[in-house]
């Protein structure tokens, strides 16, 4: 039996006021055998640097200097990328900002070692026993009721379809190649996984969690964000390209 070799994936801007606990804390819910990959985009805050002193002091960090900001999607593409040369089993997305607790790292790893295992572990906030805490009641109405319409207009089968904690298998993003189709670059690229994963005809399963408010730094929402992904969501629904292909590299820290 081949062990178990997870990699939690992390995109980091701005994040020198998290990035070091959220480390420590990810490790201590990874199994000897998991890793932890950084996706910085230049961080102005000196964020990298600290990813660099920590990948100094621990080999189960590695990072990722992006030249500049792409956008969520595009640093979430070069990770995969690179964390399924690095040997993955399972590729993990989450935030950098404790939004996401590291504790449910070890709960998504124990779904995907059960019999009926998915291909797809999505954190969700909106099936039973899903919260958030510390939310305005606008910004809740605007996500869930988002989350609706997408569902609605795509026909994929998810509560939660913006949520950003998940748990790949390795071969559900093998089967979606090389990632060069996926179009979007910022947040709407997590509808777009969902969308493009359901097409492939894989197994996704939600799991119910507690999303937290960020606890420090500040948000990367923008009121951009609830267009692009509006626009994205006909952009899938009308077109014929369920594929993917291409090549993301980026350097390498």
């Amino acid at each position: 039996m081949h062990a178990v070799r997870p990699i939690v994936v992390i995109p980091t801007y701005n994040e020198r006021e998290n990035v070091e606990a959220m480390a420590a804390a990810v490790l201590g819910n990874l199994p000897p055998e998991g890793r932890l990959l950084f996706l910085d985009d230049n961080s102005p805050d000196g964020t990298g640097d600290i990813i660099d002193g920590l990948c100094a002091k621990e080999p189960r960090i590695r990072v990722m200097h992006r030249k500049r900001k792409e956008g969520l999607g595009r640093a979430y593409v070069a990770g995969f990328a690179e964390a399924l040369r690095m040997g993955a089993t399972h590729v993990i997305e989450m935030d950098c900002d404790f939004s996401h607790d590291p504790k449910d790292v070890q709960r998504m790893l124990s779904a995907m070692a059960s019999a009926d295992a998915p291909d797809v572990i999505i954190g969700s906030r909106y099936v039973k026993g899903g919260r958030c805490v510390g939310w305005p009641f606008k910004r809740w109405f605007i996500s869930r009721f988002g989350g609706l319409f997408i569902r609605m207009v795509l026909g994929v089968p998810v509560k939660d379809p913006t949520g950003g904690f998940k748990c790949f298998r390795r071969r559900a993003l093998e089967m979606l190649g090389d990632f060069s189709a996926i179009r979007s670059f910022g947040y709407s690229f997590q509808m777009e996984m969902n969308f493009r994963m359901a097409r492939a005809g894989l197994k996704i399963v939600e799991m119910p969690i507690t999303f937290t408010e960020r606890r420090a730094g500040y948000s990367k929402i923008s009121g951009s964000i609830a267009s692009e992904t509006l626009k994205m969501v006909f952009r899938l629904r009308f077109s014929r390209d369920a594929g993917i292909g291409g090549d993301t590299t980026a350097r390498k820290g």
